[in-house]
C-alpha cells in the first residue's frame, strides 16, 4: 500500500507572477531515504465549454508561448481571489476572451493538471445558452480570434489534433459524460 511522503521541508524558490516555484524536502515512507521535490505552485484554472443555443461551441484561436503555436481552444484562465469563486472566473474569462455571457453555468468537471509538480486544479464549465453581447475585452498579453464551430466536429477536431490542449480534451470529455449522464 502507497503512504503519504512526511515532509521534512520546504522552502520557496521563485516568484513569476503565474506560478511560484517551490523545494519540498521529503522522507519515503518505504525505504526512509530523504529526496527533494520541486513543486510549481499556482492558482486554481477554468476552462469554459460555451454553447450557443443552435449547438455551437465558442472557440478561441490564439498564440501559446509555450508551444510557439497558434491553437484552437476554449476559454480559459486563472482563477483570481477577487472573483470569489471559480464560477464566477468562468463567466469573466468568458465575456473578456469572446464577448459572450451565458444563460447557465454548470460545472461538469475538475482535473489535476499534472499533480507530479503543480498544486492546482482545473475546473471545467458548460456554459449554456452562450450568446455575444460585447467585443471581447483582452488583456494587454492577448490576441484571439473567436470561431463558433459545431459542436459534432470537436471529436474529429481532436483525433486530428487540431484540438491539443490537454486540458482542452478534458473538458470535452468532462463534456461528453455529463451529456450521458443527462440523457
Amino acid at each position: 500500500m502507497v503512504e503519504e511522503w512526511e515532509k521534512l521541508d520546504s522552502e520557496s524558490l521563485a516568484d513569476y507572477r503565474i506560478f511560484q516555484a517551490r523545494q519540498d524536502t521529503r522522507r519515503s515512507p518505504r525505504t526512509g531515504h530523504v529526496h527533494r521535490f520541486y513543486v510549481l505552485e499556482s492558482p486554481d484554472w477554468v476552462n469554459v465549454i460555451p454553447l450557443t443555443p443552435d449547438d455551437k461551441v465558442v472557440m478561441v484561436h490564439q498564440f501559446r508561448h509555450g508551444r510557439e503555436a497558434i491553437t484552437l481552444e476554449i476559454p480559459g484562465g486563472i482563477v483570481d481571489a477577487e472573483d470569489g469563486s471559480p464560477a464566477e472566473t468562468a463567466r469573466r474569462e468568458l465575456l473578456e476572451e469572446t464577448g459572450y455571457v451565458a444563460d447557465q453555468m454548470v460545472h461538469i468537471g475538475t482535473v489535476d493538471p499534472n499533480p507530479a509538480f503543480l498544486d492546482n486544479c482545473c475546473y471545467t464549465y458548460l456554459a449554456l445558452g452562450a450568446r455575444q453581447i460585447q467585443t471581447p475585452q483582452f488583456d494587454g498579453a492577448e490576441d484571439i480570434a473567436i470561431e463558433e464551430i459545431p459542436l459534432t466536429d470537436i471529436p474529429e477536431l481532436i483525433r486530428t489534433g487540431r484540438i491539443s490542449h490537454a486540458l482542452v480534451v478534458a473538458a470535452f470529455y468532462h463534456h461528453k459524460n455529463y451529456t450521458s449522464g443527462n440523457q
